[in-house]
């Protein structure tokens, strides 16, 4: 997640303190990517540092106000016209735990893959909902749609992140199973465990749309 480039696109819009950059990032991503002042402050400096902000005097209850340079105007247009670099992923904790889970002395991998399944399928519920939520507030009409939109954005994000989880684990199962079943028809075993039963994800809510449940 790029701080540095977020706070430069809120900065655009005019002139900001630090706090209030804090709750603007919030408000537009719903807090799903907490900050905390320090932070805040730290990236400021460093844009600074690097002559994409200023600090241009305080607002009338004595904050340190920042603006953006052309220089930051630059970088965030950048920014906005370059892909995201996909081609070095993230450490992802799951899938390095199904990893390690192979073949590791007493543990029940297909148990590891149940309880991920039932907590990645109430997530989904949980941003079902949130989804509910923030379509309501869109459809009132209310002041803040602008915010209310991005946090939408930032929402069905999540519910596609967590619908794709939910199938990559049905096939870690799978893939588990036939591997189970190939080697025990190698060895003349019996037969391989039977399939855990799969919990039942709700429908996708990218193809509709979610009843209001708060």
């Amino acid at each position: 997640m790029s701080i540095r480039h977020g706070l430069l696109a809120l900065l655009e819009h005019g002139p900001r303190y630090g706090s209030q950059l804090r709750s603007e990032f919030e408000s537009r991503t719903g807090a799903t990517w907490p900050l905390n002042v320090g932070q805040v402050y730290t990236t400021l400096n460093r844009l600074e540092r690097d002559g994409m902000v200023e600090q241009s005097g305080e607002d009338e209850a004595g904050h340190a106000l920042y603006v953006i340079t052309d220089a930051g105007r630059s970088e965030l247009r950048s920014w906005f016209e370059t892909p995201v670099d996909r081609s070095s992923p993230p450490r992802d904790e799951l899938a390095i735990k199904l990893a390690m889970a192979v073949g590791a002395p007493g543990v029940d991998i297909r148990a590891v893959i149940q309880s991920q399944r039932h907590h990645t399928v109430n997530a989904m519920q949980d941003y079902t909902r949130l989804k509910a939520q923030a379509l309501a507030a869109i459809e009132s009409g209310g002041s803040r749609e602008r915010d209310d939109v991005a946090w939408l954005l930032v929402l069905e994000q999540l519910i596609f992140q967590t619908e794709a989880e939910a199938r990559w684990l049905d096939h870690c199962e799978v893939r588990l199973i036939r591997l189970s079943t190939a080697g025990a028809a190698g060895r003349g075993a019996g037969p391989a465990m039977p399939p855990a039963p799969a919990v039942q994800a709700p429908a996708s809510a990218a193809g509709r749309r979610p009843t209001r449940a708060d």
